[in-house]
């Protein structure tokens, strides 16, 4: 949002509607004609102490009225020993048209982007306020920003509540942080937990009284095959504390005494990225279903659907939230610097000045080059690494000062063109230049089970296992059909020239200045395609809607339609490449891109290659791409089906269609199976390489490894032996 100055020649109209609604009768222009309202805000406009301003969504929807004044100026010197700093405010949210979508929690954000409007000038210390004694919302609303109620005063035209709020206060405020918000998170952790937990046989809850039972806990469920679990979140009776819950299991969930807190830790940040969703990020399902690919980005709310622990980002603070995760959907500029070649590893196909030139732009390339030479230094030495704006200011400013002093690291500037953070919080996709490629940076912040750096050794095999993968994929016919496509990391970029890689030992400090250059999606839609991620089709909204119910309701076909055209886009093409090629993906939510037609998925780019492809038979591979090969038995190939898309993904989707009375379970597991089958008719010389329909495939647990080591879950270059079993699962497609 933003604020521009009231004009009232073009604004006029607008303005009148607003101020003279029934729902802005505290305004006291209630039946007030356009010639009255050009008055009231004629005066404004001449007045070099008032100004009135108007509020944009980013789009440059108008959204609301904002006035700000000095008080020494205005009728509240009379009241109050006004100070130096001091700024009075009034704001007016463009009342609801008959015909607009509800925006959830506006209000909200519009007095946010006020406030923060008001404290972007470094003189002012203090906003003050003077509603309507009676207006009781925006008293809440105040209350909420960090303002104080000082007494009430009779003004010219109402008795007002004369309240205050510093700059630090409002920078203190955490409105999302209120005895309702974090119930609501608690419960909705906890019934997940239970759910979860019980799915990968922690937990066994017991039938009581036409619900179910464990420990302290009461709640109705629904339990579904592959023993999946709904808990009702609103059902649950007992004690509302996730991180008690947890503690309290610490035995019984394999926790090591000396990781409890940090898993704790990851516990208490997701409760608060939860209360922080649902606070700012209220678009209904209807609403996403019309979405643009990066709103529903923001919307997720969900995270992983397995895993109990999935909004963890140990290191943000609060400012850091606002500014750099994905739900908050803020504008970031990247920062540069530039990294001596001969202290780096920089591997792309193309020309590195021409890569950069289109990247950055000729002219900022242009003024990277000359801040080289003003410091005395020769650009033809350096190369440029894009830095989150965290890392620089927490990580790389202090543990690499050495470099930085002598010049192995040289900052530079922060990007033209803007970004914002996507699900993986250290990915960015470009919003100005939306054809140019997303960057993948590291950053030391610990979540999910790992500390998201980037390694430059580990990715010096990224791009060529990238364009291998790729060769694959746009060679074969049948996933050419699909439509099946690969969004390549094309370039990789890392600094090596510190103490921590030269004492030749990896560590968290090796993967702190690295990036990524991986394809945008943007360049390869038709005129009719749009996109979401996949996982949105397991997001339900803060009223419990879901998005694909959503979605499939709009789209006009039938439920079963909508899931074949579905399965044929996602399903066959992983089970093509695993039988095919014993190529396997990670293809969980996030690392899939849908794209929708008429709201109904028709095709797929599957990104994050380098890190999550594994080839896993003895064929020919070029050296740089020899490290994804990973030889293994027939049963654990099968695992990339049933564990990574059969449990990991499809049972969730198929729990929310069940629940929600779209399509039942076994419908929906019927349309799988017949994907498949359909596959190996079309393939009969490959489908018996891999027994699909077993009636039972091996319970690979997730929240197990994270239990197990929050601080790294697994061992990425021996991830087979880090897997954790708990029996078996029936196959929902077995025959």
């Amino acid at each position: 949002m933003n604020l521009v100055p009231l004009d009232l020649d073009r604004d006029l109209d607008l303005l009148h509607s607003w101020v003279t609604h029934p729902r802005s009768h505290y305004w006291g222009l209630q039946g007030a004609d356009h010639e009255r309202v050009r008055a009231e805000y004629q005066k404004i406009a001449d007045n070099p102490h008032h100004h009135a301003w108007l509020g944009l969504d980013d789009d440059g929807t108008p959204l609301f009225l904002a006035e700000t004044y000095e008080p020494a100026h205005s009728e509240l010197a009379a009241f109050y020993d006004v100070r130096a700093g001091d700024l009075g405010m009034h704001v007016l949210v463009a009342p609801p048209s008959s015909d607009d979508r509800k925006r959830s929690g506006l209000t909200s954000a519009v007095f946010r982007a006020v406030m923060d409007f008001c404290f972007a000038d470094p003189r002012v210390s203090r906003v003050v306020v003077e509603p309507d004694v009676r207006n009781e919302a925006i008293a809440r609303k105040n209350a909420e920003a960090g303002f104080v109620e000082e007494r009430h005063i009779q003004l010219h035209d109402k008795v007002a509540r004369l309240s205050f709020c510093t700059r630090a206060a409002y920078e203190m405020s955490v409105p999302h942080l209120n005895p309702a918000t974090i119930e609501l998170a608690h419960r909705r952790l906890i019934a997940k937990a239970l759910g979860e937990f019980a799915h990968e046989r922690l937990i066994a809850p017991v039938a009581e009284g036409g619900g179910y039972r464990f420990a302290d806990w009461t709640f109705r469920a629904k339990r579904l095959p592959m023993e999946h679990w709904i808990v009702d979140p609103a059902s649950l009776e007992g004690p509302l504390d996730a991180l008690d819950f947890i503690s309290g299991l610490r035995e019984t969930l394999g926790i090591p005494q000396q990781l409890l807190g940090t898993y704790l830790e990851e516990i208490s940040a997701t409760l608060a990225g939860t209360a922080w969703k649902l606070t700012h990020r209220r678009e209904t399902a209807d609403e996403l279903v019309h979405a643009d690919f990066q709103t529903i980005e923001a919307a997720m709310t969900e995270g992983h659907p397995g895993f109990v622990a999935n909004n963890g980002r140990i290191g943000f603070g609060l400012k850091d939230h606002e500014a750099f995760a994905p739900e908050a959907g803020a504008p970031v500029r990247l920062r540069w610097v530039a990294i001596l070649k001969s202290e780096s590893i920089f591997v792309l196909s193309e020309d590195e000045r021409s890569f950069y030139a289109d990247e950055l732009g000729a002219e900022q390339l242009e003024y990277f080059e000359r801040r080289l030479s003003s410091l005395g230094l020769n650009p033809e030495i350096y190369r440029y690494l894009p830095v989150h704006p965290w890392q620089w200011e927490h990580k790389l400013a202090i543990t690499f000062a050495p470099e930085i002093a002598r010049r192995a690291i040289v900052p530079l500037d922060e990007s033209n063109d803007r970004y914002r953070a996507q699900q993986s919080i250290r990915t960015f996709f470009n919003v100005d230049r939306q054809d140019r490629h997303y960057v993948k940076t590291a950053i030391a912040v610990q979540n999910m089970g790992f500390l998201r750096g980037l390694s430059p050794k580990y990715m010096q095999a990224t791009p060529p296992i990238n364009e291998w993968v790729a060769d694959v994929v746009n060679n074969d016919e049948e996933l050419r059909a699909c439509r099946f496509e690969v969004l390549r990391e094309l370039a990789a970029i890392g600094y090596t020239g510190d103490a921590y890689h030269r004492v030749g030992t990896p560590s968290a400090y090796t993967k702190m200045l690295a990036a990524l250059w991986r394809e945008s999606p943007i360049p390869r839609l038709a005129e009719n395609e749009r996109l979401a991620t996949m996982a949105s089709l397991v997001h339900r909204d803060r009223d419990g809607n879901a998005l694909v119910t959503a979605l499939i309701r709009e789209s006009g076909v039938s439920p079963a339609e909508w899931v074949a055209t579905y399965f044929r886009a996602y399903l066959r093409p992983i089970v093509h490449c695993l039988l095919q090629h014993d190529l396997a993906f990670m293809p969980h939510g996030e690392n899939l891109i849908l794209v929708l037609e008429n709201h109904v998925p028709t095709r797929v780019f599957m990104k994050d290659i380098g890190e999550e492809v594994a080839v896993m038979n003895d064929q020919p591979l070029p050296g740089e791409v020899e490290r994804i090969r990973m030889i293994t038995t027939v049963e654990l190939k099968e695992l990339a089906l049933f564990t990574d898309v059969f449990d990991g993904f499809l049972r969730h989707l198929a729990g929310i269609l069940d629940a929600d009375g779209v399509l039942p379970w076994p419908d929906f597991w019927s349309l799988a199976g017949d994907c498949v089958r359909e596959h190996a008719k079309d393939h009969p010389a490959i489908a018996g390489r891999l027994d699909l329909f077993r009636p039972a495939f091996a319970h690979s647990c997730l929240n197990r490894l994270q239990l197990r080591n929050t601080l790294q879950m697994v061992d990425l270059a021996d991830q087979e032996s880090s897997l954790i079993y708990a029996g078996e699962l029936e196959n929902p497609i077995a025959s």
